[in-house]
This record gives structure tokens, sequence and C-alpha cells, in this order.
């Protein structure tokens, strides 16, 4: 059964991994059910080696074939394409547990019923406020459960695709969203969007409404406080309201896990309710009702710790790390049931088939990784080392010594046995995460857990000071955390390694936990030295590696030499606490194992081109700044304060890294002191040449600033083989005196999906492919990457990584 069960995993693995989804999986499906039972019947009582493989590769087959099957019921209800940016009037009800953020709600819409088109029954709705300028937009008070009739403009799930990003698409995937968009502001008159339904019943809406409640209790008794967010993680799973600088703090000091319904709080609240029930139960004698002699304690014990754990996992919202804690309790109940002892392996095995089973899209999130790796390692851990029962007659004192040793012990074999995983995953370990772990295990799920739990149903104002107290243990937790993580020391950052690097690792962390006896287990260590020490890739001397990421409606690209790196523009800004530096690049840069970079600039000051400037800053470490911003920028006031170097961008200026030439071709200096000009016509445009290649970044210059170019360019300086198309390729840039000057072989437009600007204008698109050049879109493409060399090798994210879910 274990062989079937890893091969079964494995093999929805294998599936999401595959650019396209095999045709008739429900019938394939079916005849390797047939042909297994048929061999499985004949294999009985063969060798244990063929009974195992046969297992294992049926298994591999049933994970594929269910996993393409579950996958092609999923993709089956599209929005169509002609259907995509039209005004569509749905009725349905509020799916989710809404998010309000400071320009308006989102949530996920059942739909019951669309006019004039047909809409998949999940959609993810954004709702404005202001939506463009429209002030008498007003955003509806949506609630879990309640049916509402909106008018809505939707298109087919896109995200971002960068290597080592978030796949948005598959996550949508994985939630049953098949189709995004937002609430049209003011849709026709006599179809208004109004309330029809304060709450329509349902399992899911009652569940969702639970939530909605006991967060919105939470907000009232917290209402100002700045840990409230994390109580809310902690009582209905909803991470949402944490900061992004709260989040730093806990990823480094590697806590992270905590901060959430984890498997631990939901052992220990189902551990303290079966206690309970138990003790209960046995002591029923004294009222006269004798229930242990009906039904034995372990056995109503352990139905109430299973039915509490499943509570508690419907307010998480149904995570990976909680069904995979609630499938092991469930297990371990029924085997009390049913009489049968079964081993925690067997236990493990059974909670991955039934995560997988229900949910084959698991195994592409690191939270699944990290929580069968944690409980696996301990597993492994754990033989040889069983200690020897101790004696009823211990004093207290030994019993604490033997718990705390316990959980020493279990927090070294956890820390030490992820970190390959770690690394893998997150480019990152954390080398404070022992001595934050063994503080904060204990405080949030023994202390703020029960008391944000208890707080949140007892009845004012007891539940208010249970609230109060919970938040200001969080508080004080959160200055040591903090202090923790502000040391140098606090995390341990290397490229993403390569699986030969990850393997070898693997082995001597297996190595270092062996059982005793063991020899020279300290020797495992030396497995992860080509995995800590490693370096991040670089172009050899004289070639120059551009990389255009895809950050939607905004540019930001990284420059890389031999021995520098450069980043030009940051990325827009999606909102109060997600930009595209915080999305996209830092994450890139941290799984490259790149911790700093020798300069950036920063085009000007358009959101779509410096809102990650804040997020690059606070993140990474910057050399040097130039840029054309205004003085009381605050990525400006920062580089001031902290006394690093700061420059405007000025034409003429110009350095050599590596054999490889940058200049500077625009702004001129009296640009900046023009208050007439927009910030586009200021935008630092640099000429990058490496070798015989060149590729120009010419920001959002618009017509009178290209001409200026071609007017004071001698012959050949502008020519470059690779183009930047200036201001994403509007209708303002892109004249055709400029692309003669240039005369580039080769375009790159980042732009959004669908953006509201129509960026790039066809026009424009057009006279770039009137002359030839051939056209490369991040919405279409994903990021690019270009190594000048000999020639200009292209990579296109979306094409190498191709996926089943990508296709439109």
């Amino acid at each position: 059964m274990r062989t079937f069960i890893l091969g079964f995993s494995a093999g929805a693995f294998w599936l999401q991994t595959q650019a396209e989804l095999p045709a008739h999986a429900g019938a394939a499906l079916l005849l390797a059910c047939l042909l297994f039972l048929g061999l499985g019947y004949t294999a009985r009582g063969g060798h244990v080696v063929l009974r195992l493989s046969l297992g294992c590769l049926f298994g591999v087959i049933f994970g594929y074939f269910w996993a393409a099957f579950l996958a092609h019921a999923a993709l089956s209800s599209q929005l169509a394409l002609q259907d995509e940016g039209e005004d569509i009037t749905v009725v349905g009800t509020i799916a989710s547990l809404p998010y309000h953020f400071e320009q308006g709600v989102r949530f996920n819409f059942a739909v019951e019923k669309a006019v004039s088109a047909k809409v998949p029954p999940l959609i993810a709705l954004s709702w404005y406020a202001g939506f463009r300028n429209a002030a008498t937009n007003e955003v509806g008070n949506v609630q879990p459960g309640e049916r509402w009739r909106l008018t809505v403009r939707l298109q087919r799930p896109h995200g971002n695709a960068n290597p080592m990003g978030f796949d948005y698409e598959v996550w949508l995937l994985e939630q049953g969203v098949r189709a995004t968009g937002y609430v049209r502001p003011q849709p026709r008159a006599d179809m208004p969007n109004r309330r029809l339904a304060a709450f329509v019943p349902g399992f899911g809406n009652v569940v969702e409404a639970s939530r909605a409640a006991l967060r919105a209790r939470i907000v009232r008794s917290l209402e100002g406080k700045q840990y409230a967010g994390v109580i809310v993680a902690l009582v209905v799973g909803d991470q949402r309201a944490i900061p992004q600088s709260d989040w730093q703090v806990f990823n480094r000091t590697g806590v992270s896990h905590l901060i959430s319904i984890s498997g631990l709080h939901i052992t220990m609240i189902a551990g303290l309710f079966a206690l309970g029930a138990g003790a209960l139960w046995r002591r029923s004698f004294f009222i006269g009702w004798q229930l242990p002699l009906r039904l034995p304690a372990q056995k109503v014990a352990a139905l109430a710790g299973a039915l509490a754990a499943f509570l508690y996992v419907l307010l998480a919202g149904f995570g990976v790390p909680a069904q995979r804690t609630l499938y092991m309790l469930m297990v371990v109940a029924l085997a009390l049931w049913l009489g049968r002892i079964t081993s925690i392996g067997h236990v493990l095995c059974l909670a991955l088939g039934a995560v997988v089973l229900l949910d084959p899209w698991a195994v592409l999130w690191p939270g699944f990784w990290l929580s069968f790796g944690a409980v696996a390692t301990m597993l492994y851990a754990g033989v040889g080392r069983t200690a020897a029962p101790m004696s009823a007659q211990a004093s207290r004192w030994r019993r604490l010594r033997a718990a705390v040793a316990l959980g020493a012990q279990t927090q070294y074999v956890v820390t030490v046995g992820l970190v390959p995983l770690t690394m893998l995953l997150f480019s990152q370990v954390s080398l404070v995460s022992p001595v934050a772990n063994a503080l904060a295990i204990p405080v949030i799920s023994l202390i703020v857990t029960p008391l944000s739990l208890a707080g949140s149903l007892l009845p004012a104002p007891l539940s208010d000071g249970l609230l109060l107290l919970a938040h200001a243990i969080v508080q004080m937790l959160a200055q040591v955390l903090d202090w923790l993580g502000a040391r140098r020391f606090a995390v341990w950052t290397a490229p993403a390694p390569p699986m030969w690097s990850f393997c070898w690792a693997l082995f001597g962390t297996l190595w270092l936990l062996a059982p005793r006896g063991w020899p020279h287990r300290w020797a495992g260590m030396l497995g992860w030295l080509p995995l800590l020490t490693a370096l991040p890739s670089s172009p050899p001397p004289g070639r120059l590696w551009v990389t255009a990421f895809d950050v939607g409606q905004g540019m930001a690209l990284l420059v890389e030499t031999h021995g520098h790196r450069l980043l030009y523009d940051t990325g827009p800004a999606y909102g109060p606490e997600s930009d595209g530096a915080s999305r996209v690049i830092v994450p890139y840069l941290r799984a490259r194992g790149i911790a700093s970079l020798d300069g950036a600039i920063i085009s000007h000051s358009d959101l779509d081109h410096a809102g990650g400037a804040m997020s690059l800053l606070e993140n990474i470490h910057v050399g040097w700044l130039a840029s054309s911003l205004s003085g009381g920028h605050p990525a400006i006031e920062a580089r001031r304060q902290s006394g690093r170097p700061y420059l405007r961008c000025v034409a003429g200026q110009s350095w050599t890294w590596e054999g490889v030439h940058f200049a500077m071709l625009h702004p001129l200096p009296a640009s900046h002191d023009d208050i007439a000009l927009k910030p586009n016509a200021r935008s630092c445009s640099v000429k990058i040449t490496a070798g015989q290649h060149a590729i120009l970044l010419a920001g959002d210059i618009e017509a009178a600033q290209e001409a200026q170019l071609v007017a004071r360019s001698a012959e050949g300086e502008l020519a470059a083989d690779v183009l930047l198309a200036p201001h994403h390729g509007s209708g303002t840039s892109s004249t055709q005196a400029f692309l003669d000057a240039v005369h580039p072989t080769l375009a790159i437009f980042q732009v959004g999906h669908r953006n509201r600007y129509k960026h790039p204008k066809a026009q424009v698109y057009a006279r770039y492919g009137a002359m030839g050049i051939t056209r490369l879109r991040t919405d279409v493409e994903g990021a690019l990457v270009l190594e000048f060399g000999e020639g200009i090798a292209v990579t296109q994210y979306r094409a190498s990584r191709p996926r089943y879910w990508q296709g439109r």
C-alpha cells in the first residue's frame, strides 16, 4: 500500500509538469484500474520485489491519469475569448471571506445565472471604490452567503510568468476559479448592482459566514492593534491582513509556519478536546451514567479530537498543512475505533494519499513538501532513539526535563532535516530558526492560540480581555523575533541548488540523522558544502545577460556582466503592500543567490517604473542609485538617510564593467529643472554594448525626446540589436525616424495582460513588424532572458516551461 501511495503521488506530480493533458484521461484511468486488478491478482504469490514494483508502477499510472482526469474537469468551464472584457450581468453568492483593502474589496463569487454569456461557476472579483475617477461608485458591503446581482468584466486566468516566481494561474486552477474580473461601477440603470438575498443556506456559506463573524469580532476587539492580523490568522487562517514587513521578520526567523492554523496548532487543539472529552467520559460514574461501560473512553476521546480538528481545519480554509494533520488524526481515530494498531509510517502515507487524491495540485506548493518532509524526517530520526519508558514514580522535575529534551531533539531534527529542502524551495535558511522556534512554538501553540480561540468564542467582555492578552503576548514575542531577525547572521542565502547538489545534501542529511551506532555521523554535514557555498552564476567576461521580467504593466530588467549587476526600473506598484519588486524581482534575486546589486537605475517617477523602489531598497543592498526622480521621492530620501551614493541621470555619463560599456544617452542636464516636462520626458535612457551587440533601454521617452536623440547623435550611435520599446509601445513613441536610427532586430514590449492603455498600440506594433523586427511581449512570452555573446540567444519563459494550464 505504501509503495502504491508513493507512486500515486509521483504520478500526480509528473502530470503537473506536462505541457498538455493526455486525451481520454477517464478511459485510460478505468483501463489502468482493470489492468491493475488483473495483474495484482496474478502477482499475489509472487516475490516481494515484484509486488512492490508493480504497486509503485501502477501507483504512478493511477496518479498520472487521476490528476489528468481532475485537470480536464477543472478546465472544462472556460470563459470564451470573445467574452473577455465584455459587460456581463451575473447572479450568485459571495463564496469566500472578503478581503477589504484601501481601494475596495476582493472575493470569490459562485455564479448561479449569467446574462448573455457562459460564465464559469466560480469567479474571482474585485470591487474598487472610485473606479477610474468615478467618485459616485460605492463598494457594496458584501458578506459570505449573500446573493448579489452584479455587472462585471471578466478575463481568463492570467498571471505573471517569471523564473522562480509564484504561478498565479495554477493557484486559481486549484481553487476552482476559472475567470477573474471586476465589478462595473455604472451598470445599466435597469439592472444595478444590488443585494438580492441576505443569506443563502449552504454548507460552504455557513462555514465562510462563521469565519467572517469571527474575524469581525477580533477586528472590533483589536481595532488599531499592530498584530490583529496575526490573531485573525491563528483563528480563521486569513493571513492577508499581516503586513509585508511582519512577514519579512517571520521569514528571517523561520517561524512563518506558526503564523497560521498549522498542523501543530490543530494537533494541540485536538489533543485538548480529546483529553477533556475522555476525562469527562471516565468521570460519568459520579453522576450514575456509567458511560465507559457503553463505549470506551479512548474511542470517545478519539472522536472528540477528530471532530475538533475537523472544525478547526474548516476555519483554516483547508490548507495543505491543515489537511495533512487532519487526515493523520482521522486515520489514528479510525484505527482506535476499529481496534487496528497502525504505525505512524502507515498514517503518514494514508494522509499523503488523501491529500493528493483530493488535491493533486498540492504537490506544487512548498507547504506540501515541508509538511510531509518534517514528519518524515522525525520518523527517520526516531529510528534507534526510542527512549526507555519513564517510571511512574519519576518526579515532576525529571518528567519536565525529559519533555524539554524531547522537544529540543525534535526541533534539532526538523531544523537540520529540512535544510536541503528549504534551500531548494527558498534559497535561504534561517540560522536563528532553532532559537526562534524554541521560543515561538510553545508561546504560539500553547498560549496565544488557545487564548485567541477562547476570546473569539466566549461572550464579551471576557472575550475582549482574552484577545487583548493574546495580542500583548504576540507583541512581546514579535519584539524578540525582530531583534533576532535583524542580526546580520540571521539568514544564510545561496542560489537554488541544481538537483545533483540537492541530492548530495539530502544524502548528507540522512547520514547526519542516522540511528545511533552509525559511524561518523558528523561527516554528513560535508554533504551541505556544495549547497551552502555555491555562488550566483554570471556570464563570462565581455558577455552580457539581460532578464526582462514579466511584471505586468511596467518595466524591470536585470543587467548582468561577469562581476557586476544592475537593475533598470523596479516594476509597478500593485497595491499598498505589493509591488513588482516584492513579488517578482526580490524573489528572483534570492533564488539566484544575489544578495546585492552594484547599481540601480530608476528611469522616472511613474509608478509602473518606480513602484517597487522602496521594496527593492529595503530588501536588497544597492551600491549606487541613479534616477530622474524629484528630490522629495521616498527612494531619494531613503538614499540620503542611508548615506549611500545617489546621482541624477545625465546624458554623457558612462562606465565599463568587464568589457561591457554603458552609456547614458538621456536626459540632458537642463531637463531636470524644467517643470514643464512630464516625467516621461526625463526617462533615463541607457545603451549597453557587449562586443558587437548592443541593447537600448529607452524608458518612457516620447516622440519629442526620440527626435532629440536622433538629432544630437552621430551616425550609428543609437544603433542597437535589441530595443526596449519606448513607453511600452504607446502611440506617442517609436517614431519611424527613431526606429530607423536604432534599426533593431529584436524589440521587447514590457506590457501587462489586457492593460487598460492597450499597449502596445496596434499601429506601433505593426510598424515594428513592417521593418522585420522580431517582437516579443512579456504578457505573452513571460520573462525574457537574453544572452549576448557571439550572437544573441533569447529564452522565453513560457516556451521553455510550458504547462497545460497556460494555454489560451
